[in-house]
C-alpha cells in the first residue's frame, strides 16, 4: 500500500558516493519496508530500539517490513543516556552478532538520539561495518542527531567522547510519530531548531518567533517546514565539512556548555540534552556580546524566544541544586 502523503519531502545529504536521502513527513513509517527493500541483500534487518519505542511503535515498523518480505528481529535497549556507555555497547554488539548479523544486511536505529548514536555506532565496530538506517522518533533526533553520521557513547570524563563517523543510508523521518511525545520531550528539539535559524538562515529564525506555537501544536505543514529546514541546513553543512575540521563546527553552537550541564547533572531528567543545547545557545549569545560579536539586544531576542517556548535559559533554570563552577570547569577544559 503506498501511503505517500502530499506534503512529503527529501532532501538528499550530498557526499558522493556516500550520499543518501532524508525522508520526511507522516506515514512513512508505513512505508518502512518499500524504503528499506533495495538497500538489502538478503530479506533480513536487525532493528534496535528503546523500551519507550518499542511500546509504542514496534508493532507498526515489523508489519512494515513484513509486509515487503523483510524477516526481521529486534534488540531493546533502557531509554536514556545511561545506555551510551561502554558496557551497554560491548554487550549490544555480542546481542547484535548472536542474532546472526552479516557484514552485508542493514541495521535499523529506532529511536531517539541515543539510540542512533549508539546503534550507528555498534553497526560502524561490527565486523568492521554493517550499514545502518536512521528512523528517528524524536524531534532532536529529526533535525540534528539522524543527519551527518555522528554516532558514539558517553564517558566519564564528557559526552560523545568515544565514537566515529558513520553515515547511514538514508533517514525517514515520521512526523506522525512526534504525536506521542511529551511536551517536554518535543519542546527540547525545538532547541535545535532554532540552532539552525541561529547559524544559517535569520529568516527562519524570525519565522521560528512567528510560528512556534503551531509547530508545537504539531500542525503537519509547519511542523515539516521546520524538520525540512533544519536538515537542509544541516545537510549543506555536512556535504561542505564531513568530519568536522571547519564550517561543521558551527552545529556546534550552545553544545559546549549543554554537553558541559549534562555531565555535571549527571546525563539523567533533570535536563534533556536539547534544553542544555538551549541554556548553552543563551550563554553563547551572552558571552558573544561581551566579546562584541552581536549585541545586547540580539542575546536577548535569542533567550525571549527560548523562554517563550519554556526551554530554559539559564543556569538557574535546571531544577535542583546548580551545578559547581568547579565542576563545570573542569568538564569544559575536557
Amino acid at each position: 500500500m503506498n501511503t505517500s502523503h502530499p506534503q512529503n519531502k527529501t532532501l538528499n545529504v550530498d557526499l558522493g558516493e556516500r550520499s543518501y536521502p532524508i525522508h520526511i513527513g507522516p506515514g512513512l513509517l508505513e512505508r518502512a519496508g518499500e524504503l528499506v527493500a533495495p538497500h538489502l541483500k538478503r530479506p533480513f534487518s536487525l532493528i534496535i530500539t528503546d523500551e519507550n519505542v518499542a511500546a509504542l511503535h514496534l508493532d507498526k515498523l515489523q508489519g512494515a517490513l513484513e509486509g515487503a518480505g523483510i524477516a526481521h528481529k529486534s534488540l531493546v535497549v533502557t531509554p536514556g543516556e545511561g545506555s551510551k556507555s561502554f558496557a551497554r555497547l560491548t554487550s549490544l554488539c555480542e546481542e547484535i552478532l548472536l542474532a546472526g548479523v552479516e557484514r552485508g544486511d542493514v541495521i535499523i536505529a529506532f529511536g531517539g538520539g541515543v539510540i542512533g548514536d549508539l546503534a550507528g555506532f555498534a553497526a560502524h565496530i561490527i565486523r568492521r561495518g554493517v550499514s545502518f538506517i536512521q528512523i528517528p522518533t524524536t524531534v532532536l533526533a529529526q533535525v540534528d542527531s539522524s543527519v551527518g553520521g555522528k554516532t558514539g557513547i558517553n564517558t566519564p570524563q564528557g559526552k560523545n567522547l568515544v565514537g566515529a563517523f558513520h553515515q547511514p543510508l538514508g533517514v525517514l523521518a515520521d512526523t506522525a510519530v512526534l504525536d506521542t511525545l511529551s511536551e517536554r520531550q518535543f519542546r527540547a528539539g525545538y532547541g535545535e531548531i532554532v540552532k539552525y535559524g541561529l547559524i544559517d538562515n535569520p529568516e527562519f529564525f524570525e519565522w521560528c518567533e512567528k510560528n512556534w506555537k503551531a509547530v508545537f501544536a504539531r500542525q503537519s505543514a509547519p511542523l515539516i517546514h521546520a524538520i525540512e529546514t533544519s536538515c537542509r541546513a544541516k545537510a549543506k553543512i555536512v556535504a561542505q565539512d564531513e568530519h568536522e575540521h571547519g564550517r561543521r563546527a558551527l552545529l556546534n553552537l550552545g553544545h559546549t556548555f549543554g554537553h558541559v550541564l549534562e555531565a555535571a547533572t549527571g546525563y539523567g531528567e533533570r535536563l534533556y540534552h536539547g534544553e542544555g543545547v538551549a541554556i548553552g545557545m543563551a550563554l553563547a549569545f551572552e558571552f558573544s556580546v561581551k566579546l562584541g560579536l552581536c549585541t545586547g539586544q540580539d542575546a536577548g531576542r535569542v533567550s525571549a524566544h527560548l523562554a517563550a517556548t519554556g526551554l530554559p535559559v539559564s543556569i538557574q533554570d535546571i531544577p535542583g541544586k546548580p551545578p559547581g563552577l568547579d565542576m563545570m570547569m573542569e568538564l569544559m577544559e575536557q
